[in-house]
């Protein structure tokens, strides 16, 4: 489904990612994890196509394409969905508005008819009962006054919603409870474990793999992977940290 070829770039003029080779299959879900400043994030930017982040060599191809070719919202529609670390509040655009409007956007990107809005509830209502959230909270503005379950909460309806081929998740596990932990896990669970999706889960900790356990695990350092493994890695990693690792 992904697959990564000696992938470089940089942030500005500092490198960041430097020869990054990584596969993705559908059907699985990996895991990457690292110390700060090793290129996580940059990894999930560059995906997802945003702003400031210059791939200088390499290739991505996402589902037979040149995912490097295409715009952001083209790399949406076909099937990637980024979830951010701190999710941005949207003051003065409903959660439902721009739900529909993103959903229906991207079908027409696929060249399919969008939904009503009778249609476009019905599934709205039923992602936010899986994930235990008051439909009433659809309502208001995007994330404005959510606490930071919540937004994660709604980062998951967004992404039921969405229904993604590829969910690129950074640091979903970031200020959640363990109640809100495992809330989010179940939902990753439901929504992306099918063999026609797949997970790349960017994580500084194991505790969000004891909810979503992976097929693979690996170790991103110095802006490329220097180890893979599988869930037990990360058990390690936990134990002994990246420093030991290293040595």
């Amino acid at each position: 489904m992904l697959k990564i070829d000696n992938l470089h770039a940089n942030v500005g003029d500092k490198p960041i990612l430097k020869g990054l080779t990584l596969s993705l299959n559908a059907g699985e879900i990996h895991a990457i994890m690292g110390p700060n400043g090793a290129g996580k994030s940059t990894l999930g930017y560059v995906l997802s196509g945003r702003p400031g982040y210059e791939v200088t060599a390499g290739s991505v191809t996402f589902r037979g394409q040149d995912l490097l070719a295409l715009a952001p919202h083209e790399r949406a529609a076909a099937g990637l969905f980024l979830g951010f670390q701190y999710p941005v509040e949207i003051p003065g655009v409903s959660n439902v508005q721009f739900l529909r409007e993103s959903l229906n956007a991207q079908r027409k990107g696929r060249g399919e008819a969008p939904l009503s809005g009778a249609e476009f509830l019905k599934i709205a209502r039923a992602q936010a009962s899986d994930m235990g959230m008051d439909i009433e909270m659809l309502k208001r503005p995007v994330n404005v006054g959510f606490s930071g379950g919540e937004k994660k909460r709604n980062e998951m309806v967004q992404m039921g919603i969405i229904d993604p081929a590829l969910a690129i998740l950074d640091e979903t596990d970031s200020g959640l409870d363990i109640d809100a932990l495992r809330v989010v896990g179940d939902g990753i669970n439901r929504i992306m474990r099918k063999p026609d999706k797949a997970v790349l889960l960017i994580t500084h900790y194991q505790r969000l793999l004891d909810y979503v356990r992976p097929d693979f695990v690996h170790v991103l350092d110095g802006g490329r992977i220097t180890r893979t493994g599988g869930a037990e890695l990360a058990l390690e990693l936990e134990r002994d940290g990246y420093r030991e690792l290293a040595a």
